[in-house]
């Protein structure tokens, strides 16, 4: 007989007893604990915690919950209880540049990636065959070049009403190429993450590949990070590099480059959908 499976993720401030109080309380209620980890953070005096359980009594989530509430409660604590088995919900978004929208519908198709994508959104219809072929909506939601500013609110406005009625856990900007208002990062805030083509913060802008060349560069890389107002400043999930020399032009680097992108972004949205990432400020605490 299998038990239905949950993970709690917390945050409050660093003190004594915490993971003898979760431990207990799971005991109390009938859960085994089937993994945990956490952190400590001294500087900001943080303490983090992710525990994977499976309930063997009859406690449902609900229940759970509730009663988890109260031992919250007493120690101020931000935490969140999810349901393992539950498969988020992704919106993918992107222009003109494929490869990391291509990765994540392979990883979503072959199982990799426990996910539903409900719709996939463009502001270009280039991509609109490759939704068809995985049986995905696909919504063309046009941004011409030098668009209103009203324009641009009213194509903003759609894509949060295609987040909210589709019930989205998680957006995905897979090489999106607009800039979002601040009013839709804070809409978004906590369930959007981009992945930038540098290794933050260098080499910012149009075509960073051939800037990187023109430097002479040893490494690229890719960072994929949460979005936020400031512009490719969100706290940073996961990074990814690769050593490259004299000999490789701007396309191989774009090609090297594209790659580390893909995979870089597929291990923050598995990250994510695993609730493995916690808010710590500025910056983001992972359990591995």
């Amino acid at each position: 007989m299998t038990h239905p499976e949950h993970i709690l993720t917390l945050s409050c401030l660093d003190q004594r007893g915490i993971v003898h109080r979760v431990s207990g309380f799971l005991a109390d209620h009938g859960c085994n604990i089937i993994d945990s980890a956490q952190f400590g953070d001294a500087q900001s005096a943080t303490f983090f915690m992710r525990v994977h359980f499976a309930a063997e009594d009859a406690a449902g989530l609900a229940s759970l919950h509730a009663d988890f509430d109260a031992l919250a409660a007493t120690m101020h604590m931000q935490w969140e209880l999810h349901d393992a088995a539950k498969k988020p919900r992704l919106l993918l978004m992107v222009s003109k540049i494929g490869h990391c929208l291509n990765d994540l519908l392979f990883r979503y198709k072959s199982g990799l990636l426990p996910v539903e994508i409900p719709a996939i959104v463009s502001n270009h219809p280039d991509f609109y065959q490759l939704a068809a072929s995985y049986n995905i909506p696909f919504h063309h939601f046009p941004l011409a070049v030098g668009a209103s500013a009203a324009d641009k609110q009213e194509q903003e406005r759609r894509i949060l009403e295609l987040v909210d009625t589709s019930q989205i856990d998680l957006v995905v900007l897979a090489r999106y190429m607009q800039v979002l208002s601040p009013a839709m990062c804070e809409s978004l805030k906590g369930r959007a993450i981009n992945i930038h083509h540098s290794f933050l913060p260098s080499f910012k802008g149009a075509k960073p590949y051939y800037q990187a060349h023109e430097r002479g560069v040893k490494l690229i890389g890719a960072t994929a990070h949460f979005v936020t107002g400031d512009l490719d400043e969100g706290p940073i999930i996961e990074q990814g590099v690769e050593r490259v020399d004299h000999s490789m032009g701007p396309d191989r680097l774009t090609a090297i480059g594209r790659d580390i992108e893909s995979v870089v972004l597929a291990r923050a949205v598995k990250w994510f959908i695993e609730h493995r990432i916690l808010l710590n400020g500025h910056k983001t605490v992972v359990f591995s």
